[in-house]
């Protein structure tokens, strides 16, 4: 039964996402071309609310525990576990003081209306995870970025996502590098539950009723660790620490 009831809420829900991207695009042209990056910011800050608000159309609630100060004159890494697209928009709009910026693939890079734009124009990296010599030197110049203007670089180690929220091993490169290009960075590790659930069906019809769980834990400054592996460790272990598959 709540699969069927799934087949016409996904259909609404589609409608209000596309549109949302649709109405946001020429939004997000406007501010960056006329206003400039701040203005430009805040739009993607509230295109991000929006899309929150539409998954409430499949019953879909975020519950984002931070209960850390985490000042904003500072570079921030935020490391999490993926296991959807869903995991994006939470981080973007609860973060948003930190200037969240993301390191996705290059083939996000056109065709997706807002999504696109905001990738190319917002200060996140696009790199082809097939091309070491285009992804290495574009997480470098990205991490030089995050630490002269105090962002936060967001980082999904496990390279893609979990279809049944089961964390896959880190690959540390991506890490290694952020490491040694945003010294003085805070390392934020959150730990993602349920938002593989909005795809339990695959992508029509969409999960209902899902409650995404957010779990930011204690930051680490990477100044104190020597030994950037063991940095690398914690992390993991403290963010799979609190998955619960």
């Amino acid at each position: 039964m709540v699969k069927i009831l799934s087949y016409p809420l996904t259909i609404i829900y589609y409608l209000f996402f596309f549109f949302t991207l649709v109405i946001f695009h020429p939004l997000q042209w406007f501010c960056f071309n006329v206003f400039g990056y701040q203005a430009h910011k805040k739009c993607v800050d509230v295109l991000q609310f929006f899309l929150l608000k539409c998954t409430h159309v499949l019953g879909t609630h975020f519950t984002f525990d931070n209960p850390h100060h985490i000042e904003t004159d500072q570079p921030l890494i935020i490391v999490a576990n993926h296991q959807s697209m869903y995991d994006i928009s939470p981080i973007m709009w609860y973060m948003r003081k930190h200037h969240t910026k993301f390191i996705s693939k290059i083939e996000l890079g056109k065709g997706i209306p807002s999504v696109s734009y905001n990738l190319r124009h917002g200060g996140s990296v696009l790199i082809d995870r097939k091309n070491p010599r285009q992804s290495l030197p574009a997480i470098m110049k990205f991490g030089e970025y995050i630490e002269a203007h105090n962002r936060a670089a967001v980082i999904f180690p496990e390279g893609t996502r979990s279809k049944d929220g089961v964390p896959k091993p880190f690959q540390t490169k991506g890490l290694d590098i952020l490491f040694k290009k945003v010294p003085s960075a805070l390392v934020v590790p959150i730990s993602i539950n349920n938002s593989w659930k909005m795809l339990r069906y695959g992508k029509f019809p969409m999960g209902l009723g899902t409650h995404i769980k957010f779990k930011v834990h204690k930051p680490l400054k990477v100044a104190d660790f020597k030994d950037k592996s063991e940095l690398i460790n914690i992390v993991e272990t403290t963010i799979k620490a609190s998955i619960q598959p």
